[in-house]
C-alpha cells in the first residue's frame, strides 16, 4: 500500500552518533529530533521509528536498514546516510516502498584524501616500522626500501569524488596517475584530466607502483563488489619490480579478503599496505573483535577513521541537514543514491501552492495517472519535473496552485494500479503546502 502523507516532516530519528550540530539544524527546520544513545538492533530501531513517527532516519554506516525495518515503519519516507557508503541499507526494499535514500558524497572527501596521501608518504619511507624500532632503542639508518613518491605511478580504483581528489593531490606531488573505473562518466572525467585509463584491474595493478582503492561495496549497477580485488592483489607492480609496491584500502572492507591481502604481502607482491576498513568490523563497544592483520606489521591498520576528523563531521551534519530540509519542504532531490547525480528542485514557490512528490514504478501508465489526477482535480500544474532512476522507480515533482485532497490522492493510487496493471505502481506520495517564502 502506498505511503501517503499530506504534512511536512516533523520527526527525525538519529542513530550512530553523527555530529551533535545536526540536531540543531533539524530543529531549526521544524523537525523534532530523537537521538538514540545506544546503537539499536533491528527490533529497537523499528520500535524507535514507530514510537516517534519518524519520517526520516539519520544514520552512519553500521546500523542495518533491512527489509523488515522498511515494512514495519510506514511513517518512514527517507533514510539519510551521514556518510558515503550505502551497503548498510536494503536499497531494493526502499525502492519498493517508495523510501528515498540519500548520502553525503562530498563532506568527508578531504579527510580521506589526507589520510591516503599520508599513508603513501609514510609507507614509502617506512616511517611506521622505523618509529617502532626507535622506540625499542634500535638505530637503523639506511635508504634500503625507502622511496620518494615523486615520479611514481599511482593506480586508483574508482574515480568518484574521493578518487578524483586523491588523484589531483598525488599529481600535485609529482605522481603519474592511472585509474580503473567501469562507469562511462568517470572515464570521461579521467580522460579530460589527462589521466591514463587502465583497460582492466589486472592492467592497473601490474603497471602501478602504488594502488589506492576508492570504490563502493556495490557497483553502479548494484552488483556486489565482494572479493573484487582478490585475484589482482598479487599483481601489484609486477611490471615495476623495483618500485615500492604499496596498497591502500580506505574504502570498503568487502573489496578483498584479509587472506588475499596477507598472502600478497607475505609472498612479496605487496611490500606494505594500509587498511582503514575490514571484512568484519565490530559494533561499538564490542570487545571480542580480532584484527586479521594483528600479526603482520607490514599492514598498517586504523579503525575506519577516514572521515573521523573534527572538520569532516560538522560538514557532514550541515550538508545532510540541508539535503533533508529541502526534500522535506520542497521535494527537492540531491545526493539520492538511486541516481547520485540527479538534481531536482522547484523554483519560485509561493504561499498556498502545494508541492506534490510521487515515487512510482516505471511501468507504463503510472506517469499518466499522476498527470490525470492533477488534470481531473482542475488544479493548475505550475511546473513539473520527472526522473526515471536506473533501479526501476521514478520520481515526479509537481508544483500545484492548490493541494489535492486525500480522496484525490487515493484515486491517483487506484488509477495508476489500473493503468499499469501493477498494484504497487505508486510507492509513496508526499504533499506539502507552501506556508511562507522563507
Amino acid at each position: 500500500m502506498a505511503r501517503i502523507t499530506m504534512d511536512p516532516f516533523n520527526a527525525a530519528l538519529v542513530v550512530e552518533s553523527p555530529h551533535v550540530s545536526l540536531d540543531g539544524y533539524l530543529e531549526a527546520a521544524g523537525l523534532k529530533v530523537t537521538r538514540l544513545d545506544k546503537v539499536p538492533d533491528e527490533a529497537t530501531l523499528i520500535e524507535a521509528i514507530r514510537s516517534t513517527g519518524a519520517q526520516v532516519l539519520f544514520k552512519r554506516s553500521r546500523v542495518p536498514v533491512t527489509d523488515a525495518v522498511i515494512r514495519a515503519c510506514p511513517s518512514l519516507h527517507a533514510v539519510q546516510l551521514c556518510c558515503i557508503g550505502t551497503d548498510s541499507v536494503d536499497l531494493a526494499a526502499c525502492a519498493r516502498e517508495g523510501v528515498l535514500v540519500f548520502n553525503d558524497p562530498i563532506s568527508n572527501g578531504r579527510s580521506v584524501v589526507e589520510l591516503a596521501i599520508g599513508h603513501l608518504v609514510a609507507l614509502s619511507r617506512r616511517l611506521y616500522e622505523t618509529d617502532v624500532q626507535m622506540h625499542a632503542n634500535t638505530w637503523q639508518k639506511s635508504e634500503a626500501g625507502r622511496y620518494e613518491i615523486l615520479g611514481k605511478t599511482l593506480g586508483i580504483v574508482g574515480l568518484g569524488n574521493i578518487g578524483r581528489q586523491v588523484a589531483r593531490a598525488a599529481e600535485a606531488m609529482g605522481m603519474r596517475i592511472r585509474f580503473y573505473d567501469n562507469r562511462l562518466v568517470a572515464q570521461e572525467v579521467g580522460a579530460e584530466m589527462g589521466w591514463h585509463q587502465a583497460g582492466s584491474l589486472v592492467d592497473l595493478f601490474r603497471t602501478s607502483d602504488m594502488v589506492t582503492v576508492h570504490t563502493s561495496a556495490k557497483d553502479a549497477w548494484d552488483r556486489d563488489n565482494a572479493g573484487l580485488l582478490d585475484p589482482v592483489l598479487s599483481q601489484l607492480g609486477a611490471e615495476l619490480p623495483d618500485g615500492p609496491r604499496i596498497f591502500l584500502n580506505l574504502a570498503r572492507g568487502n573489496l578483498h579478503s584479509s587472506e588475499a591481502l596477507l598472502a600478497a604481502v607475505r609472498g612479496g607482491a605487496i611490500r606494505y599496505a594500509a587498511v582503514d576498513v575490514f571484512p568484519d568490523e565490530p559494533a561499538p563497544g564490542q570487545k571480542d573483535w580480532q584484527n586479521p592483520y594483528a600479526d603482520e606489521p607490514r599492514v598498517s591498520c586504523t579503525p575506519h577513521i577516514g572521515a573521523s576528523t573534527l572538520e569532516a563531521q560538522p560538514r557532514i551534519a550541515r550538508r545532510v541537514a540541508t539535503t533533508v530540509e529541502r526534500f522535506a519542504h520542497t521535494g527537492a532531490l540531491r545526493d539520492c543514491v538511486f541516481e547520485p547525480r540527479a538534481l531536482l528542485a522547484p523554483q519560485e514557490l509561493a504561499p498556498g501552492q502545494a508541492v506534490l512528490s510521487v515515487v512510482h514504478s516505471v511501468s507504463r501508465g503510472t506517469k499518466k495517472a499522476v498527470d490525470d489526477a492533477i488534470y481531473e482535480a482542475e488544479v493548475d500544474n505550475l511546473g513539473s519535473m520527472h526522473r526515471d532512476f536506473p533501479n526501476g522507480v521514478a520520481y515526479d515533482l509537481s508544483v500545484l496552485d492548490r493541494p489535492l485532497g486525500q480522496k484525490e490522492l487515493e484515486a491517483l493510487v487506484t488509477r495508476a494500479a489500473s493503468l499499469a496493471h501493477e498494484p504497487g505502481a505508486i510507492r509513496s506520495i508526499r504533499q506539502v503546502v507552501v506556508r511562507s517564502l522563507s
